[in-house]
């Protein structure tokens, strides 16, 4: 008898953990979409994407602001329907024989949509026309070739003939290596075209987005009358690495931040995104060139 009620407990305990282990299967097939949480790369916080994008991809708990693709920054800052794009079919040739260069540029229009690492065109802010440029970092990290050069210079010289301000937002890894000496020369060529708007007594705006680095930082980037930054974003030349292993001394923690360069005379302002347009249409009203009437 003891034997027999033995062999039920062992056949029951072995059915129970068999039920389990299904139930277990099946709650782990649950899938959790991936795109359900955003994780701040800053502080870690971790949000809902609905409520993150709902926030203009502004982290809610320290307040960074992400990188955001060139058609989403034209949606927030243009009248609606009012941008018209420059130089849409323009392409990247290979001036060095880079290897695998063209079939990467194949593969990256294909996934973003873009010809290259920045948009051009014009547009209305509230009303107020402009010239703008987005750069969009998911294009080789909005690296400065030959392309983004001649757009932006192109940009300029546009702006210049008929007597309109230019506002760039940058956003980038710097020169594009890939072209070698070419997309050094771009730094010499937007700066000239970007001293030339200048001289016609046109209003030039930078706004300076994560990251704005290398060979774009030294060249037109800085040259903006006013220049804007958002908040928290990195804004240099060289890494921090590199520039610490050169001097031989340690930076502050805040270094390259955009408040660091606001504290040092770099920045002349920080706006967050959600006053963005908001505070570049008051500028625009404000330097607006003024007719005055001559009495005959």
């Amino acid at each position: 008898m003891e034997d027999l009620l033995n062999m039920v407990k062992t056949r029951f305990n072995a059915s129970s953990s068999d039920d389990t282990a299904v139930k277990h299967e099946k709650k782990s097939k649950v899938e959790v979409p991936a795109d359900l949480l955003f994780k701040c790369p800053r502080c870690s916080g971790v949000v809902m994407t609905d409520e993150f994008i709902k926030n203009l991809k502004v982290c809610p708990s320290c307040n960074y602001h992400s990188r955001i693709t060139a058609p989403e920054r034209i949606r927030l800052i243009a009248d609606k329907e009012s941008f018209i794009e420059f130089d849409a079919g323009m392409l990247s040739k290979n001036p060095i024989d880079f290897p695998d260069y063209k079939s990467k540029q194949e593969a990256l229009r294909a996934s973003t949509g873009l010809k290259d690492a920045i948009v051009t065109g014009e547009c209305t802010i509230r009303r107020e026309r402009c010239v703008i440029g987005i750069m969009d970092s998911r294009y080789m990290m909005a690296s400065m070739g030959s392309v983004a050069g001649e757009k932006i210079t192109r940009a300029f010289e546009f702006a210049a003939e008929n007597k309109l301000p230019v506002i760039m937002f940058t956003a980038s890894g710097g020169a594009r290596m890939q072209e070698g000496i070419v997309s050094l020369m771009q730094m010499a060529k937007t700066s000239g075209a970007a001293a030339r708007h200048s001289e016609a007594g046109l209003l030039y705006i930078t706004v300076m987005t994560d990251p704005t680095t290398g060979g774009v930082t030294a060249s037109f980037a800085s040259l903006g009358d006013i220049i804007i930054a958002e908040p928290k974003v990195l804004i240099g030349f060289a890494g921090r690495r590199v520039i610490e292993s050169t001097i031989k001394q340690r930076l502050p923690e805040d270094f390259q931040s955009a408040e660091f360069m606001l504290e040092h005379g770099f920045v002349d302002m920080i706006v967050e995104r959600k006053s963005m347009r908001r505070t570049i249409a008051h500028l625009l009203k404000l330097h607006k060139p003024q007719v005055t009437c001559v009495k005959e």
